[in-house]
């Protein structure tokens, strides 16, 4: 895609705030930290700068010390330490970045870096009397506990530990912990999920949009029923992006390809509807794994979505609203 050329400078009141955060150990498969800098070398501030985004690049978060709690560590939970070491720094700096007025793009690294960048920013949301949504675009569920796992891999326990779950309580060291309740969270685009986490899902009454029903009823009006959802209660939107849950045939660098995901225009509509909508405040980019990438192609890919949640369009048009410009 390209997007709509324009002569003029960068708006100042258009901010976007990068942060890499390369960690891999929540997955099974390393490589994910390469994943910032594949971002960037595929363009993402490129594409920033020419839809007018002043954006701030903070550059990769250095590999906190692993510090020894007093609580004890949970069984089931692989590299509980360094884990745990991640998320607590995540979220301190999730939190200044939203308190900033930018709109914070966390660039992964595996999904278990939104436990830290979803409770940082709902922390900051919670003080701002707004609820925070959070949609869970992605071809899991990432809602295992340390006693539903079947892998003990820390980022498919994510979504989990964002709603409360129990399990992992300590998980952020000194960090408050600001949970959202379920019913705020949507899984969007499913398509693997544990037995006994599908029925921690169900029991919790979670929203789920999976596979089949986006064939059924069609990604747009799937999408607008989210929108017009945390609208209707005043709330804003993180969005996480797992870009695993677009097909392989799409975007083959990541480490659990699963068939049968989106397609390449389910995905831009997707991103589209979010940038019209005007609701997203914060966004995660996930498990993006250059080493099993073919030339870049996946990153080329994810840059591109970005670039239309943003606001990129191939003929210019006039929207309901700017997506990602902070109120007032």
């Amino acid at each position: 895609m390209t997007p709509s050329s324009s002569i003029l400078p960068p708006d100042p009141a258009r901010r976007v705030a990068l942060l890499g955060v390369p960690i891999e150990i929540g997955a099974g498969l390393r490589g994910t930290l390469m994943g910032p800098a594949a971002l960037r070398t595929a363009g993402i501030g490129r594409v920033l700068e020419q839809l007018r985004f002043t954006f701030e690049d903070h550059g990769d978060m250095p590999h906190p010390p692993v510090t020894r709690g007093d609580a004890p560590v949970p069984a089931n939970a692989n590299y509980y330490g360094e884990v745990r070491s991640w998320v607590g720094a995540i979220s301190a700096r999730a939190y200044e970045l939203a308190q900033s007025g930018a709109v914070p793009l966390f660039m992964g690294g595996d999904h278990s870096l939104s436990m830290g960048s979803i409770n940082g920013v709902a922390r900051y949301w919670e003080q701002q009397g707004k609820p925070l949504f959070v949609l869970w675009f992605d071809a899991h569920a990432d809602y295992n506990t340390p006693a539903t796992t079947l892998t003990a891999n820390m980022h498919g326990m994510s979504a989990a530990f964002l709603c409360g779950e129990p399990g992992l309580d300590h998980l952020l060291g000194d960090e408050p912990r600001v949970s959202i309740p379920p019913s705020r969270l949507d899984l969007f685009g499913i398509r693997s999920i544990d037995p006994l986490e599908k029925d921690l899902v169900r029991a919790r009454a979670i929203p789920v949009v999976d596979m089949r029903a986006i064939d059924e009823f069609g990604v747009g009006v799937l999408i607008r029923r989210v929108i017009d959802r945390v609208r209707a209660a005043g709330g804003v939107l993180h969005l996480s992006f797992d870009v695993d849950v677009l097909d392989p045939s799409v975007a083959p660098g990541v480490g659990t390809t699963v068939p049968g995901g989106t397609t390449y225009r389910e995905a831009h509509l997707v991103m589209e509807l979010l940038h019209d909508s005007g609701l997203v405040r914060s966004v995660d980019v996930v498990e993006l794994n250059p080493f099993l990438d073919e030339r870049g192609r996946t990153a080329r890919v994810a840059v591109e979505l970005i670039g239309s949640l943003f606001g990129m369009q191939i003929s210019d048009r006039v929207t309901p609203s700017n997506a990602l410009l902070p109120e007032g």
